[in-house]
């Protein structure tokens, strides 16, 4: 019956370990998974102490006991300052972890010195071998330790209950009652009747409540994660919110734009605070009616200088564990120089005759700056090596020179003029792929690259908006084009629409040879350049298939210019 008791104790606390194992996931507490190590070790350690039939195996089991004894507490302390967002040194964890270390080397002295048990005898009583033990100094420093380890955690969790507002008080209590558990179990044999040992159902408990809160820290696992990186950036505000609208955390700049996320606590419902209501828990609502309404503008009026105003543009989308959605992400870049663009091009036409032309021509500046700094900034999230739309640009220079030259494909002045302008743009959809891909060191996989193709059809988009109130028609629908269809393969394999042979605008069949010979003699991150003449054969390799054919002869025309060039840029 004895035996029954432990080894049932003993499959509990493996049982659950091995569920924990099926539930863990990379961003889980370090901390919680040694405690989850820990405890099956010890329960182990009581069943071969109730199976012990010598004075040596008992001595044995009670070392493996108090393997975990000592090194718990030790765990569930560092548990408790990661939930409480309390930040300890190297140096102190790693002292902390040296003085348990210590202790447990008393322990193994049991047997061969005083110091941990004065003296040890076996009696056995209804054919159970029971050990009587006299506690020496050791042991006693051993239960200080665990009383300090549960002080010291006390007050963590009431310093952040009242003093962090981005802690959830919630997981604060679920993620104590463990430490209480375990506490009272240490010290619960000394009060009642010690037949039985109540301190390997009290790990049970702890591990049951750790797998009961665990799924819900790791969305702000999730949070943190996200947070940090939006911290990093500086510029951009992050807010995370889940399902039932409960506030998951934010940055600091995403509470410097909206104040009022200070008022909240994490857990709380974003509707109690009216101000993030009437602005984060808005959009998320026309989010939810239609997922493609994923954008906003927000404004932030200054009564005593209405040109001091401030406009974000607010994108929202599904926060992601894994493939699972749990939430909510908003996030607000500010975009103000934008918007004051767009305001004084609705007004310039309402100014005098005589500045029109100083005027137009300050807002085209204004307008290709932008339009290249949405390019370069598209760019700097890339993997590539940098220089990839200015090298583009002039691929695309030199093989429409040669087109020019040769006047059997009519091409204004005007269209190679915009096409070159427009090179620049044609991976400005990029800006719409999570960085998780774009940033993705390696070649990607089938579900990866499907995730990219999008980037052709966003660039479409995102230029046509940019471009609405354009008066240069010819210059939107190239770039358009260029955006749009420079993926596209003469054989009609190509992305996004598959269209073939002509169907593919001429602009982006220039494009797409530009874009993939500077993409194979330059280094990328996942391979080394390619030889001039490696690349020269792949090119025309792809003619008539990928390329068009009949575009061979200006690209082979251009090719001493396309390798002087590159060869310049080694330099």
């Amino acid at each position: 019956m004895f035996l029954i008791y432990y080894e049932i104790g003993f499959a509990l606390a493996l049982l659950l370990s091995v569920i924990y194992v099926f539930m863990w996931n990379n961003r889980y507490d370090i901390n919680i998974t040694a405690i989850f190590l820990l405890v099956p070790i010890s329960n182990f350690g009581y069943m071969l102490l109730e199976m012990s039939e010598t004075t040596g195996e008992a001595l044995l089991s009670m070392k493996v006991i108090y393997f975990a004894a000592i090194y718990l507490p030790y765990f569930l302390f560092l548990s408790i300052l990661n939930i409480c967002d309390i930040k300890i040194n190297r140096m102190l964890r790693g002292g902390l972890f040296v003085i348990n270390s210590l202790l447990y080397l008393s322990v193994l002295t049991i047997g061969h010195s005083s110091i941990f048990y004065k003296s040890v005898r076996v009696v056995v009583a209804a054919g159970r071998l029971r050990l009587m033990k006299d506690y020496g100094f050791m042991h006693t420093v051993v239960y200080a330790m665990i009383i300090i380890y549960f002080l010291a955690s006390l007050f963590s969790v009431i310093y952040s209950y009242y003093m962090k507002m981005q802690v959830s008080n919630r997981m604060l209590m679920l993620f104590f009652i463990p430490e209480v558990i375990c506490v009272v179990g240490y010290f619960g044999n000394f009060i009642i009747d010690r037949t039985f040992e109540i301190i390997p159902y009290a790990y049970i408990v702890a591990q049951i409540i750790y797998l009961i809160i665990i799924n819900r820290l790791i969305m702000y696992n999730v949070s943190e994660m996200v947070i940090e990186s939006m911290v990093q950036t500086g510029d951009t505000g992050f807010i995370s919110v889940d399902f039932k609208k409960r506030y998951l955390g934010s940055n600091k700049t995403a509470r410097e734009i909206i104040p009022a996320l200070y008022d909240l606590k994490i857990d709380q419902n974003i509707d109690e605070v009216e101000e993030v209501k009437q602005s984060v828990s808005h959009w998320i609502r026309h989010f939810e009616e239609d997922v493609t309404l994923k954008r906003n503008l927000y404004k932030i009026h200054d009564k005593e200088d209405p040109d001091n105003t401030k406009a974000y543009l607010v994108n929202i989308n599904y926060l992601y564990e894994g493939k699972k959605k749990i939430g909510y992400q908003v996030f607000l870049d500010d975009d103000t120089q934008n918007q004051k663009y767009i305001a004084l091009m609705n007004r310039y036409n309402n100014e005098l005759e005589d500045e029109v032309e100083e005027k137009t021509r300050h807002i085209t500046e204004m307008h290709d700056n932008l339009i290249m700094g949405l390019a370069t900034m598209v760019e700097s999230r890339d993997n590539s090596t940098g220089g990839h739309i200015k090298r583009t640009s002039m691929c695309v220079k030199f093989l429409v020179e040669e087109i020019q030259k040769a006047g059997e494909i009519n091409l204004s002045n005007e269209f190679c003029k915009c096409l070159i302008k427009a090179a620049p743009m044609h991976d400005i959809g990029k800006i719409a792929v999570d960085d998780a891909i774009l940033r993705f060191k390696g070649r990607y996989d089938q579900e990866q690259y499907k995730k990219m193709q999008v980037h052709a059809a966003e660039g479409a988009r995102i230029i046509h908006e940019i471009l609405l109130e354009t008066d240069d028609e010819l210059f939107k629908v190239i770039a358009e084009n260029v955006a749009h269809y420079h993926h596209e393969r003469m054989d009609g394999s190509g992305y996004p629409m598959g269209l073939k042979g002509e169907e593919i605008p001429i602009e982006a069949r220039i494009m797409a040879i530009a874009d993939v010979y500077d993409a194979l003699v330059s280094k990328r991150v996942y391979k080394d350049s390619m030889s001039f003449e490696e690349a020269d054969r792949i090119i025309l390799s792809g003619m008539g298939t990928q390329f068009d054919k009949a575009l061979e002869r200006y690209y082979i025309a251009a090719r001493p210019n396309l390798e002087d060039y590159y060869m310049f840029l080694e330099q």
